[in-house]
């Protein structure tokens, strides 16, 4: 990893669960990342907690709501010391990145909006030089039949997972392409759904459907930079079942404790250690698919 000190990641879906995971990780490892998101009443909390933390913040400020999709320096969180907080972290964990040798950004910022994407990438290249790593982490899924919908779920689920994931992959590469970087790195969180489709209570099959098309994206992906001859490196990490807000706010019938206390599960960091694993190999090493499997489920 010390070949990607000092370099820029960003990270969608970061105010929580895996995404904040990862971006603690790629602090921890010397890299600023750009954490986009759109809870930014979750965002707000912490810096206002890590304001009344440390009085001697030098340039802790508001995350604001893009303005005509303009973007100012008044729309990110500068941090205590070299350190901003992704929304959901907790003072404990503020106070140990505040020693760490990267930094990380918050950007509100709702990636199945083109226009906000493309302001959030503009602002990356405008004032921490561009990005090397992307990690597409947002996703969502919903409990409903294909043969009832609800419809507005299925385009959710495909304009997030699917053509938002698709977005931010396209803006990453070019900023790439404009800086000459051919060492960068795509990474994908997909799902053990991805290349299954379990027989579950749950009927969450376009979700399955969206992580099937992720599959497809990364090696389709692959493909076209090995044509260019490029030495970019695109990566599929397909857990299973992880401890995270996810399925709550998924709007399942949910009971974490039962869930999570009678089936193997995966926690958060298991993931961004396998990130981290993906990104560390050497640059002639290309890991095309990790998958973290738990067991089974016995209720959900």
């Amino acid at each position: 990893m010390d070949r990607w000190s000092g370099r820029v990641a960003v990270v969608t879906g970061a105010s929580a669960g895996i995404g904040a995971s990862i971006s603690e990780e790629l602090v921890k490892k010397g890299l600023k990342v750009v954490g986009l998101a759109r809870r930014v009443d979750r965002i707000q909390n912490q810096s206002d907690s890590l304001m009344a933390a440390d009085g001697d913040c030098h340039h802790l400020c508001k995350l604001m709501a893009p303005v005509r999709h303009r973007w100012s320096i008044n729309d990110v969180i500068g941090g205590i010391r070299n350190t901003v907080m992704p929304s959901d972290c907790s003072p404990e964990l503020a106070e140990g990145l505040k020693s760490q040798p990267g930094k990380l950004y918050a950007l509100k910022c709702d990636i199945t909006k083109n226009t906000e994407v493309q302001e959030a990438f503009k602002w990356t290249k405008s004032n921490v030089g561009g990005v090397d790593i992307l990690i597409n982490n947002a996703g969502v899924a919903s409990n409903g039949k294909l043969i009832s919908g609800p419809v507005e779920s299925w385009k959710s689920i495909l304009d997030l997972n699917v053509l938002a994931l698709s977005v931010c992959t396209k803006e990453a590469l070019q900023s790439m392409k404009e800086r000459g970087v051919d060492d960068g790195h795509i990474i994908h969180i997909n799902s053990v759904v991805g290349h299954t489709i379990p027989n579950l209570p749950l009927v969450v099959h376009m979700y399955c459907a969206s992580k099937h098309a992720v599959t497809a994206l990364t090696e389709g992906l692959r493909r076209e930079l090995v044509q260019q001859k490029s030495k970019i490196r695109v990566t599929s990490v397909s857990p299973g079942m992880v401890e995270t807000e996810f399925m709550a706010a998924s709007g399942r019938p949910f009971d974490p404790k039962k869930v999570y206390g009678e089936n193997p599960h995966l926690e958060a960091k298991d993931v961004s250690d396998a990130i981290m694993y993906a990104l560390g190999v050497p640059p002639h090493v290309q890991v095309r698919n990790k998958v973290h499997v738990h067991l089974h489920i016995k209720l959900l």
